[in-house]
């Protein structure tokens, strides 16, 4: 549940059945008491604050760079196209032609994924 380097989970309430744990995030999950821990803090704490010195280095982690819709082609998102530098012309869409802003964003599946099958007790502070 907590693998990253650097992170830990701290335990908040044991009261019986349901062990209650403060996650990175914040958030409160209740997990079942006889699950088995390992005691500590996963190593190389310093492995989110090293910076990457050019953008190489965010690809070979895999990372893709972020394109505006309004320098592509009209072809590829629904803001691209015109004649020289334009605004969008509508509202702000995904390449899909959803809308993005407003309350229309989701949480991603990865989130989702993060507190399925346990209780969560409270979502970040």
């Amino acid at each position: 549940m907590v693998r990253a380097a650097g992170t830990y989970a701290k335990v908040v309430q044991e009261p019986g059945a349901k062990c209650v744990l403060r996650l990175p995030s914040g958030a409160e999950k209740a997990v079942d008491s006889r699950c088995h821990a390992t005691i500590g803090i996963v190593s190389n704490p310093s492995h989110g604050t090293r910076k990457l010195r050019k953008a190489g280095h965010s690809r070979w982690l895999g990372r893709r760079p972020v394109v505006r819709g309004v320098a592509m082609n009209p072809v590829d998102h629904p803001h691209g196209g015109g004649e020289g530098r334009t605004k969008g012309g509508r509202p702000s869409v995904s390449p899909w032609g959803k809308p993005t802003k407003a309350g229309y964003r989701s949480p991603s599946v990865a989130s989702r994924k993060a507190f399925a099958g346990t209780k969560l007790i409270q979502f970040r502070k």
